[in-house]
């Protein structure tokens, strides 16, 4: 078995993310589930070729769970997280600039070089594709588009100002600002997106009806405990609620609407 905690993982987090898995652990030992993986898998990559039939526990972005990993995963728990953007069990994605760039609206980022982190993302460019295919009349956006393969780096693009803008998720900016002095103090917050619902926890289509709901109800245990309070806090989780797999079945009508609209890509 494997477990990882992808999405939000930077490496001045894994100390955080360490912690939360330990108390998961601790929770599903005492429902009666044993032997889960001691530690996370950090090398994982949040965007794998596919979904591992050994993978017992991980976070997986809403959007590739609709596209390239469709059927590959049980949904598990939604977390709520304590930031800025975050109603309930949503998400936004953030258009974030350079904090001294002179762009005020969505449509001053005409012509300009904009830095997406994948192709397969919701947060990065399903969301953004939604929102910026209102002004673009069905013809090409921006001036140049490139794929970085991850919202730190979109970031540095910005910070470099190799890219004049990027939109990434909203926690994950959150955690950026809170570790990253570059991020907090040269960017800012030119929009956000509509919200959709947050990244789910799953596991594989592989794993036994008895495990899955082990894992529910510890993640449901983790999310509320008083004993857990400062692990949850160290990566901004409030509650862990029951996931609605129709809400996740909305991001893909968000993909037809762009193409609707005449922007089926980013570009």
């Amino acid at each position: 078995m494997r477990a990882s905690l992808p999405m939000y993982n930077l490496p001045e987090m894994r100390f955080a993310n360490a912690a939360v898995w330990a108390a998961l652990r601790l929770e599903a030992a005492r429902l009666g589930l044993t032997g889960l993986p001691p530690r996370l898998d950090d090398s994982r990559p949040a965007v794998p070729a596919a979904l591992e039939d050994d993978l017992i526990f991980s976070q997986v972005c809403g959007y590739p769970l609709q596209t390239i990993f469709r059927g590959q995963a049980i949904l598990l728990g939604v977390p709520s997280y304590s930031v800025a953007g975050c109603e309930g069990p949503t998400h936004v994605g953030v258009f974030v600039i350079h904090r001294e760039a002179p762009f005020r609206t969505l449509a001053d980022l005409a012509g300009c070089r904009f830095a997406f982190n994948s192709i397969h993302s919701n947060s990065g460019m399903n969301l953004p594709r939604r929102a910026i295919a209102e002004l673009a009349g069905g013809r090409r956006f921006f001036g140049s588009v490139v794929e970085t393969g991850g919202h730190p780096a979109s970031l540095e693009l910005v910070i470099s100002g190799e890219a004049d803008a990027t939109c990434v998720d909203c926690v994950t900016y959150a955690f950026c600002c809170d570790y990253r002095d570059t991020v907090r103090e040269r960017t800012r917050i030119l929009a956000a997106t509509q919200p959709s619902p947050a990244i789910p926890f799953v596991t594989s289509k592989a794993t036994t009806p008895d495990v899955v709901e082990a894992l529910r109800a510890a993640l449901t245990r983790l999310g509320t405990a008083p004993e857990h309070a400062g692990v949850r806090a160290g990566l901004k989780l409030g509650a862990i609620t029951s996931p609605d797999e129709g809400a996740y079945a909305r991001l893909l009508e968000l993909k037809r609407e762009a193409a609707a609209l005449g922007y089926p890509t980013m570009a």
